[in-house]
């Protein structure tokens, strides 16, 4: 038998991806899911938190769920309205860039975490041309943890990128340290099936949450790489106060989050 979840996808991945922010972490958020993402965590689990945007606004008073980075309505009641060399400062800063926690998308991702928003297909002729880095490369490069959004499908968890826009773990083990860069990089990657986490050592990808009426052969059959999955557990649904919270006071016009019936499905 088939029964229907109370959620749907993207509010689910919302939910989970709110609930790695933490009070006194630093949200660094873009546009669409990743910006209601972080208006979630600041109004359910983590209030102390700080959210701020590319385009210079920190801690601004979201009443209302703003349509870009560009919106003027993220600029409302902030403790700072900068410019985007400030919020890159952030990052990088000593006392701040501890505390940053940032939320990304891709087109692809591999085993290590790596990203790409680049192109598919060779670089010089490729097959899709996207939009590239933007500041992706230097947010994987300086914050410690990072979230990305990816819809779960073998095309996009990939063994090969075709091009590395931003990195993760590279080749795994100790390499981002032998590149130069700080610890950091994709720390949880949240999907419409699970959250993928990566191991301290390797550097691997593994599943560590499936949602309700999934499991993990389903994930395993739209991922491209071997990826573990025996520490794997059941993640909590979203609660009534979650949902209520997220639809009421954070998207109330359904600008991000789907609009009808529930389309999660769970089989019993």
């Amino acid at each position: 038998m088939i029964t229907a979840q109370p959620y749907t996808p993207k509010e689910i991945m919302t939910i989970m991806a709110a609930r790695e922010i933490k009070n006194g972490d630093i949200v660094f958020s873009g546009t669409g899911i990743s910006m209601l993402a972080a208006m979630a965590a600041k109004n359910i689990n983590a209030p102390e938190s700080v959210i701020f945007f590319e385009t210079g606004a920190i801690d601004s008073l979201l009443e209302e769920l703003p349509f870009a980075v560009a919106d003027p309505r993220i600029m409302y009641w902030a403790a700072s309205n900068s410019r985007l060399t400030d919020s890159f400062a952030t990052m990088q800063n000593k006392i701040t860039g501890e505390k940053v926690i940032a939320i990304l998308g891709a087109a692809h991702i591999d085993i290590n975490g790596n990203l790409n928003t680049t192109c598919i297909g060779d670089y010089f002729s490729p097959e899709i041309r996207f939009s590239g880095s933007g500041g992706g490369c230097d947010v994987a490069s300086f914050v410690p943890r990072c979230i990305a959004f990816m819809q779960h499908e073998k095309r996009k968890f990939v063994k090969k990128l075709d091009y590395l826009t931003s990195p993760g773990q590279l080749g795994g083990s100790n390499s981002r340290r032998e590149a130069g860069l700080r610890p950091g990089g994709v720390s949880a990657v949240v999907t419409n099936l699970g959250v993928m986490r990566f191991d301290k050592d390797s550097g691997r990808m593994y599943l560590d949450k499936f949602y309700p009426g999934i499991t993990p052969e389903k994930i395993l059959e739209n991922t491209e790489f071997k990826m573990d999955v025996s520490k794997a557990t059941q993640a909590d649904p979203p609660t009534k106060t979650e949902l209520k919270i997220l639809r009421e006071d954070c998207d109330p016009q359904r600008l991000i989050l789907e609009i009808g019936r529930a389309s999660c499905r769970e089989r019993v």
